[in-house]
């Protein structure tokens, strides 16, 4: 494992971080076993932050974590988690749910403390409400060791909230495809020139950049490398490949993914990219943005929706329809995974939506949802769904027996 220094205080942290947002999920929750075990080999090969938040798994992240580094582990690692800036209605709200964060991650103090998922609008919200004092009293009574906070918002409101306070490091969406967008590469520059650390997340952009066979004009393109990689090595290099970036994050559910993460991590270098490579991930950059309708991460900050839509994965399942063509196919497909057959449960059809705009507010990345939704249960519910959901229905009920 490789490490990289946090400017204001000296701390060596791995450069991949363990994000605690996508565990692995069993019957409906969180695989307790599988996820302990997973964040603690993490550890055991060399990571030391661990980032989760309030609101992940419904809630239950925080305590998992809190299971998870316990027989010693808490003592090996910087927990990350943050402050639900959305719920905060007042000055003693902060201070609550911070006790009820400790409490959850069985430790009497956090190491890196972040507002959680802010803009213009809510920092000067919480600003309003006290935020600085806020700060200032849980790093002075030791319930926080580092301020930051994590951001989703315009690139000039980046720059002053940056501006506005002492903080030790800030967290934003970076990857190659988001090079440009939200804090982007200059907001990047501009934390790191006031000497905050930058952890990034969403490196892989919900997943959609690890694809291991992607569309063929992108895997033409990866197939010019001098150096052969996968989707994913590419994905994570291209970032570590930033000296600014101190913590790449990775939601990592799968043993195989912690496997390649870890496996990337103990070589990826600052700088190492040439520039005939750096040339190749642009034009995978300039592709890719063809060919995907939508820029949904699948982070689920829309949900849940009042409507049952299951927002995430209508795009998903939009985006692979022309991602990878097959459109038929890709009905199918959205007839087994939106109906709620398979696991029994409500459907969440893109044709539910109601436009009420409760999404349209939680969204990090400022999607129209609703007239994205109408477009696709225009081409995904089509005269053909219901002899699809009896082709699912039989199917299905055949499996079970």
């Amino acid at each position: 494992m490789r490490y990289r220094e946090v400017p204001k205080n000296g701390d060596r942290l791995s450069i991949l971080g363990f994000g605690c947002m996508r565990l692995p999920v069993k019957g409906g929750v969180i695989d307790e076993g599988r996820a302990i075990s997973q964040i603690r080999h993490a550890i055991d090969r060399g990571v030391n932050y661990v980032d989760t938040a309030w609101p992940y798994h419904g809630g239950e992240s925080e305590t998992l974590v809190g299971k998870a580094l316990r027989d010693g582990y808490r003592d090996k690692v910087n927990v990350a988690t943050k402050l639900p800036s959305w719920m905060v209605k007042s000055r003693q709200d902060m201070d609550r749910f911070l006790d009820a964060q400790l409490v959850k991650l069985e430790t009497d103090h956090i190491d890196y403390y972040l507002l959680h998922s802010l803009n213009g609008a809510s920092w000067d919200i919480l600003h309003g409400l006290g935020v600085i004092d806020f700060l200032g009293q849980a790093l002075a009574d030791g319930r926080i060791t580092n301020a930051g906070f994590s951001f989703h918002g315009l690139a000039e409101d980046f720059v002053r909230i940056v501006d506005a306070y002492p903080w030790t490091f800030c967290q934003i969406q970076y990857n190659y495809l988001d090079e440009r967008y939200q804090a982007g590469r200059a907001g990047l520059e501009h934390a790191a020139a006031a000497g905050l650390a930058v952890i990034v997340m969403e490196p892989l952009r919900g997943g959609n950049l690890a694809i291991p066979d992607p569309p063929q004009p992108i895997a033409a393109i990866w197939d010019e490398a001098p150096v052969h990689r996968s989707p994913v090595e590419w994905a994570l290099r291209w970032v570590w490949n930033h000296p600014q970036v101190t913590v790449l994050l990775s939601g990592m559910n799968e043993e195989a993914h912690i496997e390649e993460n870890l496996a990337i991590a103990d070589s990826a270098q600052p700088g190492e990219l040439t520039a005939v490579e750096l040339a190749l991930v642009e034009r995978v950059r300039v592709k890719y943005q063809e060919l995907m309708r939508v820029g949904c991460t699948g982070c689920g900050y829309c949900m849940p929706c009042p409507s049952g839509v299951m927002i995430p994965l209508c795009f998903e399942e939009h985006n692979k329809a022309h991602m990878f063509g097959g459109l038929e196919e890709a009905k199918f497909r959205y007839a087994i995974r939106l109906s709620g057959v398979v696991a029994e449960g409500k459907p969440g059809f893109a044709s539910q939506c109601v436009s009420c705009g409760a999404c349209l507010k939680k969204c990090p990345q400022h999607i129209p949802i609703p007239d994205i939704l109408r477009q696709i249960a225009a081409e995904m519910e089509d005269a053909g769904l219901a002899e699809r959901l009896v082709k699912v229905r039989q199917m299905f009920k055949a499996e079970a027996k």
